[in-house]
């Protein structure tokens, strides 16, 4: 079967919410990215079970995104299923809250905030849904949202459904077990402690204010590029990766249209007319010259996606 009767086939099972040759584009926080062959918005968690269970069948290939905070995708698109998780809900019971794998990370923060709970306040202001800052242990200011998951629903490969707890997940740096079963987060619960109204929102807000002064507000970027360093000497076992940057000169740095964002240099941004080819040169470029001066390998956090 070539793959123009698979993607026929899909439509068919799958109904006509599928939409053809999407642009990804208009998906990433880059703003860039070519077209997807097939591009799905899964609801809740009947429609993205289907989705899997067919493109597998039909050996399709196919990624599943949230906001595309993290995401890179190839000028010359995918050759396949984009599945976006859409899955909404936010609940509290007791000192926990209940989120939807679509939920977007900050409103969580003000939701725990509203309800007098601490400990969600240092993902103030980061970009991204839920499911994907689980899928990559999205953290700052010395913790990460595998240190207040509790349990999460997920979605196998097979299209079961099932509960796990923490442990199962495999949390380290910037990492989950979820990036080698490739199963999908549905719902997440997190333990949180109560704490006082104002005070977690005092703090909330200067970690926004924080990341206001370090992080554009108006560029297209994915936040930072690379994974900091592995190092026990440094403050929370971390060197920055922003240091070294900044120490070969990544501030000055463009090609095409991307650049190195002013204030943080491990930001690369799209000033404008940036491709996605652009983007990874500068990339790879930043990734030579660290390894050239320091002999350190710089790791991505931002996921590529398609042929570069």
């Amino acid at each position: 079967m070539n793959r123009s009767d698979k993607y026929t086939r899909f439509i068919e099972g799958f109904g006509r919410s599928v939409r053809e040759n999407e642009l990804m584009s208009a998906y990433t926080t880059f703003g860039t990215g070519g077209q997807a062959d097939l591009f799905i918005d899964a609801s809740d968690t009947d429609s993205l079970s289907r989705a899997i269970v067919l493109a597998r069948k039909l050996s399709i290939p196919y990624f599943v995104i949230g906001q595309g905070s993290n995401l890179l995708v190839s000028d010359s698109g995918y050759r396949g299923l984009i599945i976006r998780n859409c899955i909404r809900r936010i609940e509290v019971q007791g000192n926990d809250i209940i989120a939807g794998a679509g939920e977007m990370l900050d409103e969580i923060v003000d939701f725990s905030a509203e309800c007098s709970l601490t400990g969600f306040e240092f993902a103030a202001g980061i970009w991204g849904t839920i499911g994907g800052a689980v899928y990559g242990n999205a953290g700052a200011y010395g913790s990460n949202v595998g240190k207040i998951l509790k349990s999460a629903e997920i979605l196998t490969e097979d299209g079961f459904v099932k509960m796990v707890n923490r442990e199962n997940l495999g949390f380290a740096y910037r990492h989950s077990r979820l990036k080698e079963t490739n199963d999908l987060i549905i719902f997440a619960t997190f333990g949180l402690v109560p704490g006082n109204k104002d005070e977690i929102k005092v703090r909330i807000e200067e970690i926004r204010g924080d990341r206001l002064r370090k992080h554009p507000s108006d560029a297209c970027s994915a936040g930072c590029f690379f994974k900091n360093v592995e190092d026990a000497a440094q403050p929370h076992g971390k060197l920055p990766a922003g240091k070294l940057l900044d120490e070969i000169g990544a501030k000055e740095m463009t090609y095409g249209g991307a650049g190195v964002f002013e204030k943080h240099a491990n930001i690369i941004i799209n000033r404008g007319n940036a491709t996605s080819k652009d983007i990874r040169h500068l990339a790879d470029k930043l990734k030579r010259e660290v390894k050239k001066k320091f002999d350190i390998d710089l790791r991505e956090e931002v996921i590529c996606l398609g042929d570069f």
